[in-house]
């Protein structure tokens, strides 16, 4: 089920089903978190669990601090991606990474036994004040997601 949210003049884009959300880390995610990450993600992940429950009638298996961390993961992943891109003019390597990039542009975060990676992110939750700021201050003034 596809899931548009306006929070904060930005329309951010979630799948949800059973036991599992997908986030788009798209431009529109970006300039949400730009300036203000750790506030906007418990206002983020509190839509997208309310509504999830609404419509599934459970409440998704998953912490909140466990899903902004695998978030931030793929949110820096596609940051650094592209920067790398930006600086390095190796066409081979620039396709490698533009691969890479697709698939840390979608953020898939499921609950266990769906998600294998869940236990990761889990045990980095224990970090999330730690990981959130390895987000730039300015995320979105960057220019580097253009989509």
């Amino acid at each position: 089920m596809n899931q548009l949210y306006e929070l904060e003049g930005c329309t951010i884009k979630v799948d949800i089903e059973p036991k599992l959300i997908r986030v788009y880390g798209n431009a529109e995610l970006w300039r949400f978190l730009d300036g203000a990450p750790s506030l906007r993600f418990d206002v983020l992940i509190d839509t997208i669990k309310k509504d999830y429950e609404n419509h599934l009638g459970k409440p998704l298996m998953i912490t909140n601090d466990s899903l902004i961390v695998e978030i931030v993961a793929h949110v820096y992943c596609d940051y650094i991606g592209l920067i790398f891109n930006r600086l390095v003019k190796i066409s081979l390597i620039q396709r490698l990474v533009t691969k890479l990039l697709k698939r840390a542009e979608i953020v898939d975060c499921g609950e266990k036994g769906v998600d294998s990676n869940r236990w990761l992110w889990d045990y980095l939750a224990r970090y999330k004040l730690q990981i959130v700021k390895l987000l730039p201050k300015k995320l979105n003034s960057t220019k580097l997601k253009q989509h």
